[in-house]
């Protein structure tokens, strides 16, 4: 008897994404969300460390050795370009240790690398943004990182709020961070950036678009926006000021 049924042909052809992930990473779901069909992410996790989130957790899990091990624990599966999706470990010390941070995935093997504060100063530039309000899970310290990165970017911070938490940012609800961002926002920012790779933002980006008529810029969003524009596909998901600019 041949077996010969159209709904058994496939799968879809997969093109790989590899993902380093910081050891506390708990939102995969919503990374796929924005993921097309025909793309797969391939993670790797840093080593767990036993310091809260601040300045000292992003310095270790963006260590060089720890991104190196992470990119040849992947590569075996051919991913087209491998996104480093942390924020804050790619944006602590600026501009140049973020260009090191993909020099040293390179190196260790990937065809091409994003960070996901690459990938932000990537969105400011396309968008033509030099004011931005932000909104960050982290302390004041690394919230000030922040702001020092941007502004070594050519982008000014008009307003600023974060929540001091240090651990399960995952956990934060939407009505927070929506209520959050909100306030974070200035009449005369251009876009509203919302930091961390960890806090819950995917369901919040289009109303609050449509509410607040102006950018609401996420990491997880970014991140996987850089990733699809090397490969040449269309970006997924809520977001239209990203659509279509690569």
């Amino acid at each position: 008897m041949e077996l010969n049924f159209p709904e058994l042909d496939g799968p879809v052809a997969q093109r790989g994404i590899g993902i380093i992930a910081p050891f506390d990473l708990a939102l995969e779901r919503e990374l796929w969300r924005w993921a097309p069909l025909e793309v797969s992410l391939h993670l790797a996790r840093t080593p767990y460390e036993p310091v809260p989130v601040s300045f000292e957790m992003a310095e270790l899990v963006s260590d060089a050795a720890h991104l190196t091990a992470a990119t040849r624990n992947v590569m075996h599966v051919e991913p087209e370009v491998i996104a480093y999706l942390c924020t804050s470990g790619s944006f602590i010390k600026g501009l140049a240790y973020e260009r090191s941070l993909r020099d040293t995935i390179c190196r260790a093997g990937a065809r091409d690398a994003i960070t996901t504060s690459g990938a932000l100063i990537e969105a400011v530039r396309k968008l033509e943004l030099s004011r931005l309000s932000v909104i960050t899970p982290y302390d004041d310290i690394l919230t000030g990182k922040l702001h020092e990165f941007l502004h070594e970017a050519g982008c000014e911070v008009l307003r600023s709020d974060h929540l001091g938490l240090g651990g399960g940012i995952w956990k934060v609800g939407y009505r927070t961070i929506a209520e959050r961002i909100m306030a974070a926002d200035d009449p005369a920012a251009q876009a509203i950036f919302v930091s961390c790779t960890n806090l819950p933002t995917y369901d919040l980006v289009e109303p609050l678009e449509r509410l607040l008529g102006k950018p609401v810029l996420t990491a997880n969003q970014l991140t996987m926006w850089a990733c699809l524009g090397r490969m040449k596909l269309p970006m997924m998901g809520p977001g239209k000021w990203l659509q279509n600019v690569f």
